[in-house]
C-alpha cells in the first residue's frame, strides 16, 4: 500500500507541476507561481488529491539544502570580494532596515515583541529562487541590477543560518531534560570544524579520484552523498541541515570541480524546490483566508509596501541606476523559502501566539504569488521613464571567454589571453591534466564541455567568445552544435584535427577554425628548406604560396566534403597546380630543379 501511494503521489505532484507550471509561464507569472498554484488545486483546500503536505514539505525541504550547497558553491574568495559591498554593505543594511520596520509593523498588529522580531528577521528575508530565476530568465544577472540583487541574496542565505539556530532559544517550547547550552554550543563547534577538516582533507582528494573514474554518474551519486551526508552529520548535532550544504559548498568553491558539482546538483535542486513550493501551496490555509482575509491582505500588503519602499530607497546607496531601482525594489519585496524555516521554528518554540504562524505563512506565500506581477509593473514603469543613461550599460560580471579544453593546445591560448589582461573560464575533462596546470597557476575547472547544464554554469549566456580546443573531434563538433543551438550569440573559434574536421566546422558556419598542426609543419618545413640551402626569403615565399594554395583547395572541397572520392580528386588537382606553378617560377628565374646540395 506505501509504495502504491508513493507511486500515486508522485504522478499527482508530477502532474500538477506539467499542468500549471508551463501554464504560468505563459501568462508571464513566472514557475514559482506555477508551483505555488498546482500545490493549491491538489491539497487539502483543492481536489484533496493529496492529503498529507506537511510530511511532502519535509522531504521537498532538502531542495532548500541543495539550493544553499550551490549558493556555497558561488562563495569564491575572488567573486566574494568583488561583491563585498553588496553582500555585506547592502545586505546588512537591507536586514537591519526592513527588519527594523516590519518588527514595528507587526508590533502595531498587538503581536508580542519577540515574535514581531523573530517574524520581521523571516519576512525581511527575500526568496532567493524567484529573484534568481526572474534575474536569468531578464538575462540581467551581469548588470549592476543583478549583482546588487545576487549579493543582498547572498547574505540573507548567510544570515538565515544563524537566525534559524537562535528562535528556538526564544521561545517557551519544550526541551529535552539534562540539555545544556555548553554541551550543544561544543556538539556544533566541533560537527562544523569536522566538516571543515573533512572537506579539506578527505573529500577533495576523493573527489578527484571518482572525477579519474570517469563515470558521470557515479560523480552525480558522489555529489548527493557529499551534500546528504553532511547535512545529516549537521542534524545530528542539532544543527540546521542547510548550514552544513552551505559549508561544503563553500569548501568546493575554489575547486576546479565547482562547475561539475554545480551542473549534477542543478537538476536534483531544481526538482526538490518545485515539489518544495508545491508543498508550500499544499499548506496554504485558504480556510484561514476566507475566514480573516481583511486582516492577511492588510498583511500582504504591508510587507510590499514596507520592504518595496525601503529596498527602493536604499537601491540608490547601493548603486542601482536610477531606472532600476523599482525593479530591484519588486525583486526583492516578497517573503523567501527560508520564511517557511523560520516560522515553522518559531511556532515549535511558541514565540507566535494563536493563528499568527499560518497568517505569516499565507502571508508570505501569497506575496511570493505576487513577485512576478510586480516586476511586470515596475518593468513597464521603467519604460515610460527618460531614456537610458549612459552609465546604465550592462556588464558580464562573468569571465567573457570560455575555454573548453586545456591540453597542449588550449594552454597556449590561455596564456596568450592572459598575458593580455583577458580573463577566462577553463573546462576540461582530465583530472591528471588539470592538477599538473593547477602547479602552474592556473585555474581550470573539471568537467565535459559537452554538456548543456556545464556550459550554462559556467556563464556561456553572458560570455562574447567560446574557444573549443577539445582534443576528440567528435566532441568538439558536439560542443559546436550545443552553442549554436542554445547560444546563438556566443562567438566561437574552434581548433581543426585535421582536414576532415576543418571541413565538417565549415558546413556549420565555422570561419574560424584552425589546423593545428598546419601552421607548425609550414614553420618546420621552411626550416628544412634553409637547412638545405634555400635562402630565408625564398623559404618563406615557398611556404606563403603553399598556404594560399591549401586554403584555396579547403574552400573547393566545401561544397563536397561528403562525397570522398571528389575530395581525393579535388587534393590531387591542388597538389598538382602547386607543383606546376612553383616549376614555371623557378623556371622564370633561371633556377635549376636540382639544388647544389644534391
Amino acid at each position: 500500500m506505501a509504495e502504491g501511494s508513493l507511486l500515486t503521489d508522485t504522478l499527482i505532484y508530477l502532474g500538477a507541476a506539467v499542468v500549471c507550471v508551463p501554464v504560468a509561464k505563459r501568462l508571464g507569472l513566472g514557475s514559482v507561481l506555477g508551483y505555488l498554484i498546482a500545490g493549491v488545486a491538489i491539497g487539502p483546500w483543492g481536489l484533496r488529491l493529496v492529503g498529507d503536505p506537511q510530511s511532502t514539505l519535509h522531504f521537498a525541504e532538502f531542495g532548500v539544502v541543495l539550493m544553499l550547497f550551490l549558493i556555497g558553491l558561488e562563495i569564491d574568495l575572488n567573486r566574494l570580494t568583488a561583491l563585498r559591498r553588496a553582500v555585506f554593505g547592502g545586505g546588512s543594511m537591507q536586514m537591519l532596515v526592513c527588519g527594523a520596520l516590519l518588527a514595528a509593523a507587526f508590533v502595531s498588529f498587538r503581536l508580542p515583541w519577540i515574535g514581531a522580531i523573530v517574524a520581521a528577521l523571516a519576512v525581511a528575508m527575500s526568496s532567493t529562487a524567484i529573484a534568481t530565476q526572474t534575474l536569468n530568465e531578464k538575462n540581467q544577472l551581469g548588470t549592476a541590477l543583478g549583482r546588487t540583487a545576487f549579493g543582498v541574496l547572498l547574505f540573507q542565505d548567510i544570515v538565515a543560518i544563524p537566525v534559524i539556530a537562535v528562535v528556538p532559544l526564544l521561545g517557551s517550547g519544550e526541551r529535552e531534560p539534562g540539555s545544556s547550552a555548553w554541551i550543544a554550543t561544543a556538539t556544533a563547534l566541533a560537527a562544523i570544524a569536522g566538516v571543515i577538516a573533512l572537506g579539506r582533507f578527505v573529500m577533495r582528494p576523493l573527489i578527484r579520484v571518482i572525477a579519474a573514474v570517469d563515470v558521470r554518474e557515479i560523480f552525480t551519486a558522489f555529489a548527493l552523498l557529499l551534500v546528504i551526508g553532511v547535512a545529516m552529520v549537521m542534524t545530528f548535532a542539532g544543527l540546521s541541515m542547510g548550514l552544513g550544504a552551505f559549508l561544503v559548498g563553500a569548501l568546493f568553491a575554489s575547486s576546479e570541480y565547482r562547475h561539475a558539482l554545480e551542473g549534477d546538483i542543478e537538476p536534483f535542486k531544481g526538482l526538490l524546490l518545485g515539489l518544495f513550493f508545491i508543498a508550500i501551496g499544499m499548506s496554504i490555509d485558504v480556510g484561514l483566508i476566507g475566514a480573516q482575509p481583511g486582516t492577511l491582505a492588510l498583511l500582504v500588503a504591508t510587507i510590499l509596501a514596507v520592504k518595496g519602499v525601503a529596498l527602493a530607497l536604499l537601491a540608490r546607496r547601493l548603486g542601482v541606476p536610477a531606472r532600476e531601482r523599482w525593479l530591484f525594489a519588486a525583486l526583492l519585496a516578497q517573503g523567501g523559502e527560508f520564511a517557511f524555516v523560520v516560522l515553522g521554528a518559531a511556532r515549535d518554540a511558541q514565540v507566535l501566539p494563536g493563528t499568527w504562524g499560518a497568517l505569516l505563512n499565507a502571508a508570505v506565500a501569497l506575496s511570493m504569488a505576487a513577485t512576478p506581477l510586480l516586476v511586470i509593473g515596475a518593468e513597464r514603469w521603467a519604460t515610460r521613464r527618460a531614456a537610458q543613461r549612459e552609465d546604465d550599460v550592462i556588464e558580464d560580471a562573468q569571465a567573457p571567454v570560455i575555454i573548453a579544453g586545456f591540453g597542449r593546445y588550449g594552454q597556449i591560448i590561455g596564456r596568450m589571453l592572459r598575458v593580455h589582461g583577458v580573463s577566462a573560464t577553463v573546462l576540461d575533462h582530465d583530472p591528471d591534466n588539470i592538477e599538473l596546470v593547477a602547479r602552474f597557476g592556473y585555474k581550470v575547472f573539471y568537467g565535459d564541455a559537452t554538456r548543456l547544464d556545464l556550459l550554462q554554469a559556467a556563464g556561456a549566456a553572458n560570455a562574447r567568445l567560446l574557444v573549443v580546443a577539445i582534443d576528440q573531434i567528435e566532441d568538439s563538433l558536439k560542443l559546436v552544435d550545443l552553442a549554436r543551438t542554445h547560444f546563438p550569440n556566443l562567438q566561437m573559434v574552434v581548433r581543426a584535427r585535421n582536414v576532415r574536421h576543418w571541413l565538417e566546422l565549415a558546413a556549420r558556419g565555422i570561419d574560424t577554425a584552425e589546423r593545428e598542426t598546419f601552421e607548425s609543419a609550414l614553420r618546420t618545413g621552411r626550416q628544412a628548406l634553409e637547412r638545405l640551402g634555400m635562402a630565408p626569403y625564398e623559404a618563406r615565399e615557398l611556404a606563403d604560396t603553399f598556404r594560399r594554395n591549401n586554403q584555396a583547395t579547403l574552400q573547393a572541397m566545401r561544397p563536397h566534403f561528403q562525397d570522398q572520392e571528389k575530395l581525393v580528386a579535388l587534393a590531387r588537382s591542388g597538389l598538382n597546380e602547386l607543383e606546376e606553378n612553383l616549376r614555371r617560377d623557378r623556371e622564370a628565374r633561371g633556377q635549376s630543379v636540382k639544388q647544389d646540395w644534391e
